[in-house]
């Protein structure tokens, strides 16, 4: 068993673990024996995730490149620390320090926003400059608006163009208003990536279900996706949800340090390929896709477009 292996066989710990999955995945929790205390402040180890890269190659390779990254950040870094990993070359699982918080509330509570983004001011200046290789990352989650623009043009057989076609017909189903401007949101990203050249490592799927609030103190979670960009990549990816809450996103940006005084085009570029990346997914979804998870790329993915079409007005490209 991965937990056992994990755990060391050793007898004053028990494994509470959820029941896996048909695709190879499971989670589970590993608890210390009854009245031992935990890690430091009560925290006791658990096991996050795992997967098996025959069943479930992609989530595997989430999970090793999470690996990567929990063993490269520094200590100051608000996030779980990783106690252990096991990797057999096909099962792959890892155990955090566990941290018994809870998500923020949402809507967005005032207190618990500010909370937030100043921990994302500590996690920017913890993560500059990088301290990962750029090289051993993915590439980051962004952008889509380009292809789906040109999808149909490129496709090299009729079922691939059938298939672009249905995406951009689900596009003006999602969004009219970003089906019509598909030629102007497809330029404004193809001139977008000198905008998001930098020296940070972020996190790269900064939204409020990866942010774990345990008193005052503000945790990030989940790291697979970390890229190396420009500081206010993270920030302006929190942001660009608030207006879920009933919050305008502007005045924010327009007194938070990492955003405060920028030059407009590096917060819409931020904008425009998340928002690509975010709608272009939800556009391609299978029928076996959770429907939970396309809302949700959905709701985000719209929300970073009404962003940004309030900051750039009737003309995209400006």
């Amino acid at each position: 068993m991965v937990g056992g292996a994990l755990a060391g066989g050793r007898r004053n710990r028990t494994a509470a673990r959820q029941q896996g999955d048909r695709r190879g995945q499971s989670a589970g929790r590993l608890l210390r024996g009854a009245g031992r205390a935990g890690a430091a402040g009560g925290r006791g180890p658990r096991l996050r995730q795992g997967a098996s890269s025959r069943t479930a190659p992609a989530v595997a390779g989430f999970h090793r490149r999470e690996i990567a990254i929990s063993r490269t950040l520094p200590r100051t870094v608000p996030a779980p620390r990783l106690l252990d990993a096991y990797d057999d070359g096909d099962w792959v699982a890892l155990v955090f320090e566990d941290i018994p918080g809870r998500l923020p509330a949402q809507p967005w509570q005032p207190d618990e926003l500010e909370h937030a983004l100043a921990a994302v001011t500590d996690l920017t200046q913890a993560l500059t400059p990088s301290p990962m290789d750029e090289r051993l990352l993915g590439r980051p989650r962004l952008g889509g608006w380009t292809t789906l623009a040109n999808a149909t043009a490129t496709a090299a057989t009729s079922a691939a163009s059938e298939r672009a076609a249905a995406g951009r017909e689900e596009l003006a189903v999602i969004s009219p208003w970003a089906a019509r401007h598909l030629d102007e949101l497809a330029a404004l990203e193809e001139r977008a990536a000198p905008a998001l050249t930098g020296r940070t490592l972020l996190h790269g799927d900064l939204y409020p279900f990866n942010i774990m609030l345990y008193g005052r103190r503000v945790f990030v979670v989940d790291w697979p996706h970390a890229w190396v960009g420009a500081a206010h990549g993270d920030l302006v990816t929190l942001l660009s949800g608030v207006s879920l809450s009933g919050l305008d996103p502007q005045p924010i940006a327009e007194r938070h340090p990492l955003t405060r005084g920028l030059d407009a085009a590096q917060i819409d570029a931020v904008l425009v390929a998340h928002s690509g990346f975010l709608l272009r997914t939800a556009t391609s979804a299978g029928p076996k896709t959770d429907h939970r998870l396309v809302d949700m790329m959905v709701a985000l993915g719209l929300a970073s477009l009404r962003w940004l079409s309030t900051r750039r007005g009737r003309s995209l490209l400006g």
